[in-house]
Formats: C-alpha cells, sequence, structure tokens
C-alpha cells in the first residue's frame, strides 16, 4: 500500500455493491483537490467498482490491494494542480 497516509477514512465493510461507491463518492464531495480517501470494503465487486467510479470522476486509485476478505482503496481527488 502506499506510503501516503489518507486524510479521510471510511469503512464499507460488510455494505454491498453499490453503497461502498456512493459512500464514497459523499465522503470526498467535502474533500480539497489532492486530499486522499481511504476505504476498506468487504464486497468483492468493489475492486471492479472502484477502478469504474475512479474512472468516470477523474479521480485517482493510488492503491488496491486485499488481505484476509478486507479490500483497501486510496483515492487522490481529482482537481490537484
Amino acid at each position: 500500500m502506499s506510503e501516503r497516509a489518507p486524510d479521510e477514512t471510511l469503512d464499507a465493510s460488510g455494505l454491498k455493491c453499490p453503497l461502498p461507491v456512493l459512500k464514497a463518492k459523499k465522503a470526498l464531495k467535502p474533500m480539497a483537490p489532492g486530499q486522499v480517501l481511504r476505504v476498506t470494503a468487504t464486497d468483492p465487486g468493489a475492486s471492479k467498482d472502484f477502478v469504474h467510479f475512479c474512472e468516470a470522476t477523474g479521480d485517482t486509485l493510488l492503491a488496491s490491494e486485499e488481505s484476509d476478505g478486507i479490500l483497501t482503496f486510496l483515492i487522490e481527488k481529482a482537481g490537484a494542480p
């Protein structure tokens, strides 16, 4: 996982598609461009969902990993200089 510390953290464990992405979208909204959101989820479909989400929004998926059924994503909000 990236060395960069997240600015915000969202635990979406136990939520099924599309809730992890919807909650991440809501969490990213007030964040400043360039800030990083760390999301944890357990829905196996979240991996593909977050790739598509970042492609659609222009946000950057900095890292994605899975360990013992826990998926972790680092997303940088778009608009950084």
